[in-house]
């Protein structure tokens, strides 16, 4: 019995997988793309240990602490190419699938819904920009270690022991170090625990952790560069944003699992609902207060999109109860979800990537050469432009004579003396959103 256990639970995890790899495949072969050259240059920087102190201090990187030491390994590791980036990006994001698949059977689901939520979360392309652009493996990562915290936590829940409540301190600790989001965790271990009304006194220390490092930035925020940019404040008219941010999420696939489970009324249902509720507003509220757009961009929903993903299960569990005797219907609707998804990806998303990723690569290719270049505008700026040259090209590459004449955030070219022109992105950089 317990050997057919075990080889079910690794059916399970092998299908899991394969649904994780499937729609970012292709994604393998993407060129780096605008903030990548930042997100190496600063894993240089602060990767290694003796840059760890520098990086204390910095007030806005320190929250993005174990991005940068993964991409600093990964380098060192595999050398400095796409290719093995992306494909530790795609990594990350298959450990997020399972964890979030074991969380799932911890909350309760049955290993039926705890497949299915798994298994939409592997594919969904709403958060693709997590997986797809690496200088967004800071969402992957604080995906990671907020799971385990929680699967850490619903341990010590049961057991009461020291280690399991140290072990869930600890990943909280490193979630902290990934990304701002990680704040948010605090309510949602209330939340999930078996008996809240115990659970909230052993949930303090997370929270006053949470309060010092909310602090830390706010302390130095004259140096924190999303204070003073324009990024971040806590004026921005949050509830927009949260409300756009929350339809956004839902849309299609969520609108369509809401109708079919007010329509079929699942019983059993309601915690599921409820948990993936809250999960999503208060995952999604720490980016609701950017102020360059009032939607939150595709890569931030990477956590919340986990309550998305429970929202579908249920409605494929209350289809599945209701057609006990006839099974392909169900089969259907995941075949559609996995299609459409995947498609969306394969199709749409890629060639946006490959666009993203066309002014850096024209300016590396002319570098190689031996004319100086003027480059009037660039849609990443100045220090994405020489980055990239510096990066991939060295010493050997051609002169740069820089004459910016246009803001960012309009559409933007790259000229050179040889009239040459490459036109831009009309989006800001770091939003592949249409």
């Amino acid at each position: 019995m317990t050997g057919n256990r075990g080889k079910k639970c690794l059916l399970i995890l092998a299908g899991l997988g394969a649904l994780a790899i499937l729609p970012y495949l292709p994604g393998l072969a993407l060129p780096f793309i605008s903030d990548d050259y930042l997100q190496v240059h600063l894993a240089r920087e602060y990767g290694p240990v003796s840059g760890w102190s520098a990086l204390a201090g910095d007030a806005l990187y320190r929250a993005r602490a174990t991005s940068l030491v993964f991409t600093y390994w990964t380098e060192r590791a595999f050398g400095f190419s796409p290719f093995p980036f992306n494909l530790s990006s795609l990594f990350l994001h298959l450990l997020n699938t399972w964890l979030f698949y074991l969380l799932s059977r911890k909350l309760g689901l049955a290993p039926p819904a705890s497949f299915f939520a798994a298994g939409f979360f592997a594919v969904h392309e709403g958060h693709q920009e997590a997986v797809l652009w690496y200088a967004a493996v800071h969402d992957l990562l604080v995906f990671l270690f907020v799971a385990a915290t929680l699967l850490a936590w619903l341990r010590y829940c049961t057991t009461l022991r020291r280690r399991d409540y140290a072990l869930a301190f600890g990943c909280y600790v490193l979630a902290l170090l990934s990304k701002e989001s990680a704040v948010a965790v605090a309510p949602v271990l209330v939340l999930l625990a078996p008996q809240p009304r115990r659970a909230w006194r052993a949930a303090l220390p997370f929270a006053a952790a949470a309060v010092v490092y909310f602090g830390l930035a706010w302390a130095g925020r004259g140096s924190h560069q999303h204070f003073n940019d324009g990024t971040f404040s806590l004026l921005a008219p949050f509830w927009i944003t949260l409300r756009n941010g929350i339809g956004r999420l839902l849309w299609i696939w969520g609108v369509l699992a809401l109708a079919a489970l007010c329509f079929w009324r699942s019983e059993g249902a309601g915690r599921t609902l409820r948990i993936a509720a809250v999960w999503m507003v208060v995952f999604l509220l720490p980016y609701s207060f950017l102020t360059y757009m009032p939607r939150i961009p595709s890569r931030h929903t990477y956590l919340a999109s986990a309550g998305l993903a429970w929202i579908v299960a249920c409605a494929m569990m209350a289809l599945w109860s209701r057609l006990k005797t006839v099974r392909w219907p169900v089969y259907v609707a995941g075949a559609l979800i996995v299609l459409h998804n995947c498609g969306w990806i394969w199709i749409r998303k890629q060639a946006q990537y490959r666009e993203r990723a066309e002014p850096t690569e024209a300016l590396v290719e002319l570098a190689r050469g031996s004319d100086p270049i003027r480059v009037e505008c660039f849609p990443y700026g100045e220090g994405i432009a020489r980055l990239a040259v510096e990066m991939r090209v060295g010493q050997s590459a051609a002169p740069i004579l820089w004459n910016a004449k246009h803001p960012v955030f309009t559409r933007a070219c790259l000229s050179v003396e040889r009239d040459l022109k490459i036109l831009g992105s009309t989006r800001p950089p770091g939003d592949s959103s249409p």
